[in-house]
C-alpha cells in the first residue's frame, strides 16, 4: 500500500526513495546525506550519458504513510540500461551509508521482483508486495509474511506500511535478507558496473557545423537531447528545418561525438533524406566518410529543431553555481578517484572531462526543487552566445581524429541471438560437435513424464524443477466411492437427480424376476479390488478390439524380454491371424512418447512450438532433424 499521494511512476520512468533505516531522520540530516551522496559518487555521475533524465536526489517531505526521504525519478526511455545502472547506484549507496534503506520501482511496480521471477517464494505476488522489497546495507532484503497472515486461504494479506518495514529492517535485517537465488538473479543483472559504462559508450565520427561541435564540448549531455528530437520528429519539427536558421551547413567541420549504443542505434538506424532548402547534400554512399556525413545532418537536424521549440525571451543569465564548498568538494571528489585520468589541468581532454562534470554538477545537484527546467534549446542558445568559436583550430583538430568505433554490434545473427536468450535465462548450449552430442531418449521421456505428473492450478502448469516439491496423495476411499457411482456398484450413491428420471418411466411392466435380481445384486458387497479388476477386464477388451485396427496398429509395441528403451516397432500381422491370440503385446509408452515428440518437434521446422518450449524449459534440448536437413540440402 502506498502513501497517500505517491502514485505509481509513469511509463519508462524509475523512482528510487532513500529512507533512514528505523524512521529518524530529519530534514537536515536527509539533505546532508544526499549532498555527500553527490559528492561520493561523482565520478560515475559525471561521466555518464543519460538517454532522458539524469539521477538526482532531492528532498521529500512526509506525506500520508510515507515518511521523510530522498529520492527521485527518472525518465530512461528507451534506454532501459540507464534503469539498471540506478539500482546499481542505490545498491552502492546503501552499502557506502548503512543508515539507509532504499526502495526502487517502476511503472511495472516490483521489476527487482519480475527479474528474479523463477525464485520466489509462492506467498509473494503482485497484491502483497508493496513495501516489502528493500536494499539495505547492500544487500537486496524481502519482508515475509506475518505469522498472522500465513494462513493457507489468505490469499491477499495487506502490505506493510513504510514505517513498519524501516522498523523491521533496522533491527532484523539479516532474518530478511532474500533467498540466494533471488539475489544472484538481481545481481547477475547489475553485475559488471562501473566498467560497463565506458563500455556502453560509442564514438562516431560525424560532419557537423561548428556550433554544435562547440556546444557539445561544452554540454556532452545534449547530444541525447537531440538524438531524441530527431527520433522523434514529426511534420511540423521539420519545417524549422528547412532554413536552418541556428545551425547552416556551412562552416561544418569533422569531429568526434559520444554517443550511448542506444543513443547511436537510434540515429543510425533512421533512414531520412533532408529537405532540398536545408542546404545539408549527402556524398554517394560509396563515400569513404559518407556516413559521417549522414550522423553529422541528422544530428544537426536534432539540434535545429530542439532550438526551433525555445522560448523566444532570452533565458536568464547563468548562476554561477561553480562556487561554494559543495562544488569544491565535488571536485576535490573527482580528482581523488582519478575522473580526469592523470591529464594535465587546462589540457583539452581536461576540459572536456571538466564541462562534463560541470554539466552534471549544475543540472542534477544545484537545481533547487521548485526551479523551472530550462529547455535544451534554451541552453544551446545560451552557449552560443558565451562560447568563442575557433573554427580554424577545430580544423586542425579534424585532421588528426582519432578512430572510430567498430559498430558491428548492430548485426546480430539468429545464432546470437539463441545465444543471449539462453545467458539470460542461465542454460548452457549444447555442443555443436555431433560426437559430444549424445541424446538421452529416455531423459527426454522421463521429463515429460514428470511434467505431467506435476499439479496445476488456475496460474499454469508448473515445471519439474519448480520448488514445490510436494507430493500428489491419493485417497483410496474416495477413487472406490467413485467407481461404485460409475458401475452403479451401491444404489444408494445415487443422487436425486437419476430417481426422479427414473419416476418419469413407467416400469410396471417389468417382471418381478427382474426386480428380484436387481434387489439382489444391490444387497450383494463389492470390494474394491473387485472394482479395479472390473474395470480392468473392461480395458483388456477394448485393447484386443483395438488392436487389430488403424488405431491399434499406429502404436509401437514391445517386444518380449526387451526394454522399453531398445524397443522397436511389432510387425503386426492381418485381423485373422491376431484374433487367435489371447495375450496382448503391451505397448511401449516411452517408444510412443518420444516418437511422438520427435515428429512434432519435426513440424516446427526449427520454429518455436509446444514440445521445444516444454522440453527447454526443464533443461532437455532435441537434435536437428538430420534427414530432414539432408533432404533439403539434396533438393
Amino acid at each position: 500500500m502506498e502513501g497517500i499521494g505517491q502514485p505509481a511512476p509513469s511509463e519508462d520512468a524509475v523512482r528510487y526513495r532513500l529512507f533512514a533505516a528505523g524512521g529518524a531522520g530529519g530534514e537536515t540530516l536527509l539533505r546532508r546525506c544526499a549532498e555527500t551522496i553527490v559528492v561520493r559518487f561523482a565520478p560515475l555521475l559525471a561521466a555518464y550519458i543519460w538517454q532522458r533524465q539524469p539521477f538526482r536526489l532531492r528532498y521529500v517531505p512526509p506525506r500520508g504513510e510515507t515518511p521523510a526521504h530522498i529520492g527521485g525519478t527518472t525518465l530512461f526511455g528507451d534506454n532501459v540500461e540507464d534503469e539498471w545502472f540506478i539500482v546499481y547506484l542505490v545498491r552502492e549507496i546503501t552499502r557506502e551509508f548503512p543508515g539507509l534503506a532504499a526502495r526502487i520501482d517502476d511503472n511495472d511496480g516490483e521489476f527487482l521482483l519480475i527479474e528474479a521471477a523463477d525464485f520466489l517464494p509462492k506467498w509473494l505476488n503482485p497484491e502483497n508486495s508493496d513495501n516489502r522489497v528493500f536494499f539495505y546495507k547492500g544487500e537486496l532484503h524481502i519482508i515475509p509474511l506475518s505469522e498472522t497472515h500465513e494462513q493457507e486461504y489468505d490469499l491477499s494479506p495487506a502490505s506493510p506500511t513504510v514505517c513498519q518495514a524501516l522498523t523491521l529492517l533496522s533491527t532484523r535485517s539479516e532474518e530478511f535478507l532474500a533467498a540466494e537465488p533471488i539475489r544472484t538473479a538481481v545481481y547477475k543483472r547489475i553485475s559488471g558496473y562501473p566498467e560497463k559504462i565506458q563500455a556502453s559508450f560509442h564514438r562516431a565520427h560525424c560532419y557537423l557545423p561548428a556550433g554544435i561541435v562547440a556546444v557539445l564540448r561544452q554540454r556532452p549531455s545534449l547530444v541525447a537531447a537531440a538524438v531524441q528530437a530527431f527520433y522523434l520528429r514529426d511534420p511540423v519539427d521539420l519545417r524549422a528545418c528547412r532554413s536552418f536558421q541556428t545551425f547552416p551547413p556551412d562552416e561544418r567541420v569533422m569531429t568526434v561525438v559520444i554517443f550511448t549504443k542506444c543513443l547511436y542505434a537510434q540515429l543510425v538506424q533512421q533512414k531520412f533524406v533532408p529537405d532540398r532548402r536545408s542546404g545539408y547534400t549527402l556524398p554517394l554512399p560509396s563515400h569513404p566518410q559518407y556516413k559521417a556525413y549522414e550522423l553529422g545532418m541528422k544530428l544537426a537536424h536534432g539540434f535545429e529543431i530542439l532550438c526551433s521549440k525555445c522560448s523566444k525571451v532570452s533565458p536568464d543569465s547563468k548562476r554561477n553555481v561553480l562556487s561554494g564548498p559543495l562544488w569544491e568538494r565535488f571536485l576535490r571528489s573527482l580528482k581523488e578517484k582519478n575522473y580526469f585520468k592523470g591529464e594535465m589541468e587546462g589540457s583539452t581532454k581536461y576540459l572536456e572531462l571538466l564541462h562534463m562534470a560541470e554539466d552534471y554538477f549544475e543540472q542534477s545537484v544545484t537545481k533547487p526543487e521548485s526551479s523551472v527546467e530550462v529547455s535544451p534549446g534554451d541552453e544551446i542558445l545560451t552557449l552560443l552566445q558565451t562560447t568563442t568559436i575557433d573554427l580554424k583550430e577545430l580544423e586542425r583538430e579534424a585532421a588528426c581524429l582519432p578512430p572510430e568505433d567498430d559498430d558491428s554490434w548492430l548485426e546480430i545473427t539468429p545464432d546470437d541471438l539463441d545465444q543471449m536468450l539462453k545467458e539470460a535465462r542461465n542454460e548452457s548450449l549444447p555442443s555443436s560437435n555431433e560426437e559430444e552430442q549424445k541424446y538421452d531418449l529416455e531423459a527426454v521421456a522421463e521429463s515429460m513424464k514428470a511434467f505431467v505428473s506435476k499439479v496445476s492450478t488456475h496460474e499454469g502448469a508448473e515445471m519439474p524443477w519448480s520448488s514445490d516439491e510436494s507430493h500428489v496423495t491419493f485417497d483410496v476411499d474416495s477413487f472406490t466411492k467413485a467407481l461404485d457411482r460409475i458401475l452403479g456398484a451401491d444404489s444408494e450413491e445415487l443422487d436425486s437427480d437419476d430417481l426422479d428420471e427414473e419416476e418419469e418411466f413407467d416400469f410396471s411392466d417389468e417382471g418381478d424376476e427382474d426386480l428380484d435380481a436387481e434387489n439382489q445384486r444391490q444387497d450383494q458387497k463389492v470390494s474394491p479390488n473387485e472394482l479395479i479388476g472390473s474395470l480392468k477386464s473392461y480395458m483388456n477388451e477394448m485393447d484386443r478390439e483395438l488392436a487389430h485396427t488403424n488405431v491399434g496398429k499406429s502404436f509401437t509395441t514391445q517386444k518380449k524380454g526387451a526394454s522399453s528403451v531398445n524397443a522397436t516397432a511389432s510387425q503386426n500381422a492381418g485381423p485373422d491371424s491376431g484374433a487367435e491370440d489371447t495375450e496382448l503385446t503391451p505397448v511401449d509408452v516411452d517408444m510412443n512418447l518420444v516418437a511422438n515428440l520427435l515428429e512434432s518437434y519435426s513440424a516446427q521446422s526449427g520454429l518455436a512450438g509446444p514440445t521445444s518450449n516444454i522440453l527447454q524449459s526443464m533443461g532437455v534440448y532435441l537434435p536437428e532433424n538430420a534427414d530432414h536437413i539432408g533432404s533439403n540440402k539434396g533438393a
